[in-house]
């Protein structure tokens, strides 16, 4: 048996003997990774900072497709899929969706963590060491839960730094220099459009089981590298127009700015969880209706709310 497995039976074996009280736990740090984290960027964007929010922005979408992409090449499968000793915690399959390698959970909670890390250091360092403990956490919960192996959490958190690291270097020397800035918005779209070409035409494993079931179905493994792409492309078509027509400013002072910060976000997350699914998504199923909806809801952050915080704020 593999060294992968037998830790994450050491670790199921922890969970049974002590009754499943920590459960819940690792499973709301993860969830809220996945469920409530990525909306901090349009809580920073909107009202807080507006360059930290491009940022934000820039590392969590990007790494999300750059996640999606490697996730559909390498094809690994998800633990109890290759061991049927590993039974996952609770309800915690529910939202291990795609194939198993790297760990978007912990993609997501290194890269908006991470960001935080780096952006408050240096101002407000108890914030900073919350953040880092947050990552490792969300990290270990993917393995306690048993949905993923640790090479799965190494590699998603070694992939996040290395975004921001990128990221941050890049957006230092092209800052205030927007012809650079159209050229990388050209190249973001060409590697949206490169990358949903690559994951419909590559092969996948085909693996049945002895009652000749698919193990996995590919095409419910693309959903959501759909979903990163559409979010990652209506980020960009976003920022192009945010820097060329809106030239949004965070009006600071404003004493309606939080409320419509606040409204903004619930507006996004009932789109995200409910609406855009129950329209977009039933209209043009799984793939493309994922990619139309987060599309949507990125050009809503980036393009539609700003206006209205721009209007609203000045009555």
């Amino acid at each position: 048996m593999e060294f992968d497995i037998q830790y994450l039976l050491l670790l199921q074996n922890l969970r049974n003997a002590t009754g499943g009280i920590f459960d819940e736990f690792f499973n709301a740090i993860s969830k809220f990774a996945v469920d409530v984290l990525p909306f901090l960027p349009f809580v920073v964007f909107w009202g807080v900072d507006k360059a930290w929010g491009y940022f934000f922005l820039t590392t969590h979408w990007f790494s999300e497709l750059i996640n999606g992409v490697i996730k559909l090449t390498v094809c690994a499968y998800r633990p109890w899929i290759r061991s049927d000793l590993i039974e996952p915690a609770g309800d915690s399959k529910v939202a291990a969706t795609g194939y198993s390698f790297p760990s978007g959970h912990t993609k997501s909670a290194t890269t908006l963590y991470g960001d935080v890390f780096v952006w408050q250091k240096d101002k407000r360092k108890w914030l900073a060491i919350t953040s880092a403990v947050l990552i490792v956490l969300t990290g270990f919960s993917r393995n306690f839960l048993g949905v993923h192996t640790p090479q799965d959490v190494i590699v998603a958190a070694l992939e996040s730094i290395l975004i921001i690291f990128i990221v941050y270097k890049v957006a230092k020397r092209v800052e205030g220099d927007e012809k650079t800035l159209d050229i990388l918005t050209l190249l973001g779209v060409v590697f949206v459009v490169a990358a949903l070409i690559y994951i419909q035409v590559k092969p996948y494993p085909m693996d049945y089981d002895a009652a000749g079931a698919l193990l996995v179905d590919p095409s419910k493994m693309m959903n959501d590298c759909f979903k990163a792409a559409g979010a990652f492309l209506g980020f960009l078509i976003g920022s192009y127009v945010d820097r060329h027509y809106i030239h949004y400013e965070i009006p600071v002072g404003a004493k309606n700015l939080p409320m419509l910060v606040c409204v903004g976000v619930a507006i996004a997350f009932g789109w995200k969880e409910y609406f855009g699914p129950a329209t977009v998504g039933a209209a043009f199923g799984g793939h493309w209706g994922n990619f139309i909806a987060r599309l949507i809801m990125l050009l809503f952050a980036m393009v539609f709310w700003p206006i209205i915080i721009i209007k609203e704020a000045k009555e």
